[in-house]
């Protein structure tokens, strides 16, 4: 079959994100046998102009759209895509049919497909599943019964499979030179699912909680691919935790360092899993930067969130960052259940205590059905099973509430190192910007520490 890929994201903050997901489709799609075109909507002025254009050069007999995002998971600013996806899926239709996919509607398949009029939607990983379903499409046949295909007019589906064997994207059709020049940085996945359980995370929803690890020497093959072919020159990782398992941390780690890539990168780790011998050869690996997802400064806040790790474990492992010389960050989320003014002052304290390269705090909890934080949400009354949470909804402790975001912008506008995004504190989309216009590669929180005073939306 003739395919039209289209990746919805058009979200640039804090930088584009190259669409992985559809390079992971990129490789079982040729492999079938279809013919592929791809259309990337992040960086076309006029999505739906592009769209028509691509419809009308390639008559492709299928598009498959991919939604990464829901939202910008950003309060009080939160921008919903929604509407955007039922832009692209009304161009099409009629004009071939349209298949919707992605982690984003993975989230809420039933109520996207309903929102959106799509033909089809496929719900988890599609390496194997899509090109199943293209085929019954080819032949007429019903894919009902396929994992993970939902249909208009149903209320439940098959539950999707994960993939047992994960592949190499294919990024020949995609301009990765451009994600690198604007983005400073090509992604690259090492595994996938997550074995933890944050009240407020989807990641155990989206890729399950078995932890699934690609064979080494095939990463460290599309390394060096990204660097022979595509000068890229700096990783990061989106693995929700690089180091973990450590064994095989270490295996890609030692791997990286024989093979000579040339790179930099850094990646997401957990405070639990850090020593001194591991820290050391992911720097001889290539790493000069590292986040946390620390989520809270509170004990109480870290178990009322359901994180894996004390604040023992947290001050250990930004020590070894700071003795290293490696700048870190941590990531902070306020007004979970049971956040109080306490609480907040606890979080801020602990970060003067550890003084990373940056710090990053979101407000609000973005609420997701099937996680422990909606099962709260409605027993507290915050939201009922009537809630459209296909619209931004966010937890935010009773509290609190009302003073949230003051308290949040007081405390952070008195540090320079904090980068509150929802209230645009150190950060805007004008500054971001202008920080594309300098070749500035790795995450953009590392240069904090070359600024002067904490502002509110800079340069806007």
């Amino acid at each position: 079959m003739k395919l039209l890929l289209v990746s919805a994201n058009r979200e640039r903050s804090p930088y584009p994100v190259f669409p992985l997901g559809l390079a992971f489709l990129a490789a079982p799609l040729k492999q079938a046998g279809h013919q592929l075109a791809v259309l990337d909507l992040c960086f076309e002025a006029d999505p739906l102009a592009a769209l028509e254009e691509a419809l009308a050069a390639g008559q492709p007999e299928a598009v498959i759209i991919s939604l990464r995002n829901l939202d910008n998971v950003t309060w009080p600013d939160a921008r919903s895509y929604l509407s955007g996806l039922t832009d692209l899926v009304t161009v099409c239709k009629g004009r071939a049919t349209v298949i919707v996919g992605g982690s984003g509607f993975s989230l809420m398949p039933l109520e996207i497909l309903a929102s959106c009029g799509a033909d089809i939607g496929l719900v988890g990983e599609g390496e194997q599943q899509l090109p199943l379903l293209l085929e019954r499409l080819a032949h007429g046949a019903d894919p009902a019964d396929l994992p993970g295909v939902v249909l208009p007019g149903k209320v439940d589906f098959v539950l999707p499979q994960t993939v047992a064997g994960i592949g190499t994207p294919d990024r020949e059709l995609f301009d990765v030179a451009r994600y690198l020049k604007e983005g400073g940085m090509a992604n690259l996945q090492t595994k996938r699912g997550c074995p933890f359980s944050c009240s407020y995370c989807t990641y155990p929803l989206l890729e399950g909680q078995q932890m699934r690890t690609r064979p080494v020497a095939e990463i460290i093959a599309e390394i060096r691919s990204l660097v022979d072919d595509h000068g890229v020159d700096y990783l990061y990782f989106v693995d929700d935790i690089f180091n973990y398992p450590v064994s095989f941390c270490e295996q890609l780690c030692t791997a990286m360092v024989e093979a000579q890539l040339g790179v930099n990168w850094s990646a997401f780790i957990n405070p639990d899993f850090i020593t001194p011998q591991l820290l050391e050869l992911m720097q001889r690996a290539g790493c000069d930067a590292v986040e946390f997802g620390t989520d809270s400064g509170s004990p109480a806040m870290l178990q009322s969130l359901c994180k894996s790790f004390t604040l023992g474990q947290v001050r250990s492992a930004s020590l070894l960052c700071r003795d290293a010389g490696l700048d870190f960050a941590h990531y902070i989320i306020f007004g979970g259940p049971g956040e109080t003014e306490e609480t907040i002052l606890e979080s801020f304290r602990l970060m003067d205590e550890l003084n990373p390269t940056a710090v990053i705090a979101m407000t609000g909890v973005r609420i997701y059905p099937r996680t422990r934080l909606y099962r709260t949400a409605l027993d507290e009354g915050i939201i009922t099973t009537a809630t459209d949470l296909l619209q931004p909804t966010f937890y935010l402790a009773p509290a609190i509430r009302d003073r949230l975001s003051t308290i949040v912008t007081e405390q952070a506008m008195q540090r320079k190192n904090w980068i509150v995004p929802g209230l645009e504190v150190n950060i805007s989309d004008a500054m971001l910007e202008a920080l594309r216009m300098f070749k500035v590669r790795g995450p953009l929180w590392k240069l904090l520490k070359r600024m002067g005073r904490s502002r509110i939306a800079p340069m806007k």
